[in-house]
């Protein structure tokens, strides 16, 4: 098989300059995914919250699956400085590679915790599994039970109207849950009528707020940007020929059994 040796090919003694990046966000694994997706990746990876880049050089691999990273780019270490609690490094994307960025998928499977490695030690181990013909801009649909995505990637869901996540999103009713990851509260909401979820979504995609009063009145005092601090899940689904009341009965269950009426920003 082709390894990542024969696609970035590096000098031996150059290896132990580079640190590895296996970029696997904390709480959600597919953080740094989103952050690609969005372009915003380099500033993700700049804030630590230790000093993980030692090294000259940074080889970026982003978790998309299970065993599979994608190539998120090769950096240069331009400096460090300490802010408060973390560290932000300052880095350079270089070119090496650069056309491959969010095209070239990698096979490793990854059997320890740490996320910075020496390249040396793992570099003739990662194999190429494919190489696309255009740099993933969003990823596809990951089941309806895996549905957790923040505003941002929302958007753009909805602006390129990717394929995957447009027919899924639009062949299901059923209710959704928003998350204010700022405060913890929650929104609980049902999706039915013409293209249910994506139609519902593409209103929040729109204004941030899908014309919730209460999610409405947190953009209105502090502005669209605020709602980057939400989040989109899905509770459960239905066929799209089940009746609108029984989805409506269900939004009303879930209201119910997460209490969002009293903690969080359902009002009735």
């Amino acid at each position: 098989m082709l390894k990542l040796i024969d696609i970035i090919p590096m000098p031996k003694k150059d290896l132990p300059r580079y640190k590895l990046h296996f970029a696997i966000g904390l709480k959600n694994k597919r953080e740094p995914l989103y952050e690609l997706f969005k372009g915003t990746f380099k500033s993700w990876q700049e804030w630590q919250s230790k000093k993980n880049f030692e090294r000259d050089y940074i080889l970026s691999l982003i978790y998309y699956a299970r065993d599979e990273w994608i190539f998120g780019g090769i950096y240069k270490r331009r400096g460090v400085k300490r802010v408060k609690d973390h560290f932000e490094y300052d880095t350079e994307l270089l070119d090496i590679r650069k056309d491959l960025i969010a095209r070239l998928i990698v096979h490793y499977n990854k059997k320890f915790r740490f996320s910075y490695v020496n390249l040396e030690n793992y570099f003739n181990d990662l194999e190429v599994l494919e190489i696309l013909r255009k740099p993933y801009t969003v990823q596809r649909f990951p089941g309806y039970e895996n549905v957790l995505i923040d505003f941002d990637l929302l958007k753009r869901i909805i602006e390129t109207e990717e394929p995957s996540w447009k027919t899924a999103l639009s062949s299901l009713k059923g209710v959704y849950i928003i998350t204010d990851k700022n405060n913890g509260k929650i929104y609980v909401g049902a999706a039915y009528g013409k293209d249910s979820f994506w139609s519902r979504w593409s209103l929040y995609a729109e204004n941030g707020h899908g014309g919730n009063k209460n999610l409405k009145k947190i953009i209105v005092e502090k502005g669209i940007g605020y709602a980057s601090n939400f989040q989109f899940s899905i509770l459960e689904t239905r066929a799209n020929i089940t009746d609108d009341e029984e989805i409506i009965k269900r939004e009303t269950h879930w209201k119910e059994v997460l209490k969002s009426r009293e903690f969080g920003y359902n009002e009735n």
